[in-house]
């Protein structure tokens, strides 16, 4: 049945159903502590996002050093794991301390940190386990029904919170999500021996990466690849700070009522969900393997261009629903795997230590920066549409990065790149 949607091998099934499981967990649990995050923040009057991006800013910029430690003394399949349990632990101690009703302002700010720290790291080291399990040609056919795994969770997270929140208690949830939280650790073991029986890597495919704990810095200077994937990160960020700050002034212009403005927020990430789905499952591995990575690349930021255009020539709640839902379901079904594709032409140290860097202090540090320019053009006297129509040169500058990675990834695959062993950016290869 599932050869019916996907071009899956009979020796790829199980793994890619296992890779779907280990992400709906991971997502799920993640959906399930969002709205307790959320509720936490009001109750708490968690306020001023940029102070909050610039903390877990800081926060990111001491954890990559520390994951980057881990992967080069210990081999994935121990040192994934144990990230997952370390997280796991945190959030039984958060149970205990909001139980006992300790410090709730001062909780629900670490909490956000915390939690937006959590879902960027987590998120990442799946990618890069993902990378380091399939080759570059099993990329473009199973990562879209492995990230539609992910949506999965996305939709049934919010669906238990929904039924039960009240008669279980919000709070009690997060032994939920920690339950996931395992399930998804004991997904990398079992992944990891398939990847050495069947998939027939070689030893040095499952030990440490080595290296130092800089190195994802230092690799990602060092190669123009990596750099524009960066770069790829940062203005994809940038955009979507742009466009979220846009969203909240619209909402709130609609309604004054805060449950109103909830259901609002809830619907739109609710139509956005469910159209990735759709996508991931039906369309993403096609429109990869058919129309190669160029074309996948390009669409969200051409939509990007075109609905910050709309907004600034109509700056209506529709428009921007219709723009944030073709946005998001165009990013996380096209351009997202495939940017993940591109992590398996490089080798091991880069895809665990640079893919860590990129996906999480690049990723806040645009946030970040986001947030203060944001508000700095706003406190100047900057309308809605002078705001949008500043995000559309950000939007064609993240096309024509697309389209230089889609380049790079024909060059890696012509040179032989992207199946084991991968190959080691160095001069040689990242000119």
């Amino acid at each position: 049945m599932l050869k019916r949607f996907v071009d899956v091998r009979d020796e790829e099934v199980g793994a890619v159903l296992g890779s779907f499981v280990y992400f709906f967990t991971l997502m799920c649990g993640y959906a399930i502590l969002r709205p307790i995050r959320n509720e936490m923040g009001t109750a708490g009057s968690v306020k001023g996002l940029p102070w909050l991006f610039t903390a877990t800013f800081i926060v990111m910029l001491l954890a990559v050093p520390a994951f980057s430690a881990l992967v080069a003394r210990w081999p994935r399949r121990v040192v994934l794991p144990r990230i997952y349990r370390f997280f796991i632990v945190s959030l039984v101690a958060f149970f205990v301390v909001l139980k006992l009703g300790v410090a709730k302002e001062g909780v629900a700010r670490v909490f956000y940190i915390w939690l937006s720290v959590y879902n960027l790291f987590v998120v990442s080291i799946f990618w890069s386990f993902m990378a380091d399990v399939f080759a570059s040609e099993q990329g473009k056919r199973l990562f879209g029904f492995i990230a539609a795994g992910g949506t999965t969770g996305m939709l049934v997270g919010p669906f238990l919170v929904g039924r039960l929140a009240e008669p279980v208690g919000p709070v009690n949830l997060i032994l939920v999500s920690a339950v996931l939280l395992e399930v998804s650790a004991q997904c990398v073991r079992w992944l990891s021996r398939w990847a050495r029986d069947v998939q027939h890597q070689p030893p040095s495919a499952e030990g440490p990466v080595g290296g130092g704990v800089l190195a994802g810095l230092k690799l990602m200077l060092s190669s123009p690849l990596l750099l524009a994937l960066g770069l790829q990160v940062l203005l994809y960020a940038a955009t979507s700070t742009f466009l979220y700050y846009q969203e909240v002034r619209l909402v709130a212009a609609v309604s004054k009522d805060a449950a109103a403005r909830t259901a609002m927020f809830g619907d739109i990430d609710f139509y956005v969900q469910l159209l990735t789905l759709a996508l991931q499952t039906l369309v993403t591995g096609r429109v990869i393997s058919r129309l190669g990575l160029g074309a996948a690349l390009a669409v969200a930021p051409v939509l990007t261009g075109l609905g910050f255009l709309g907004l600034a020539a109509v700056p209506v709640l529709g428009v921007l629903v219709v723009f944030k839902a073709l946005r998001g379901a165009s990013h996380y079904a096209l351009d997202r795997p495939s940017r993940e594709i591109l992590f398996t032409t490089v080798d091991r140290e880069a895809r665990y230590k640079s893919k860590s860097f990129i996906d999480t202090v690049v990723y806040r540090g645009s946030d970040t920066v986001s947030a203060w320019l944001q508000g700095g053009l706003t406190s100047l006297g900057l309308s809605m549409t002078g705001l949008s129509l500043a995000a559309v040169p950000l939007a064609g500058l993240w096309l024509v990065v697309s389209l230089y990675l889609s380049r790079e990834q024909r060059r890696l695959s012509k040179e032989g790149a992207g199946e084991f062993p991968p190959v080691v950016l160095d001069s040689a290869t990242s000119r």
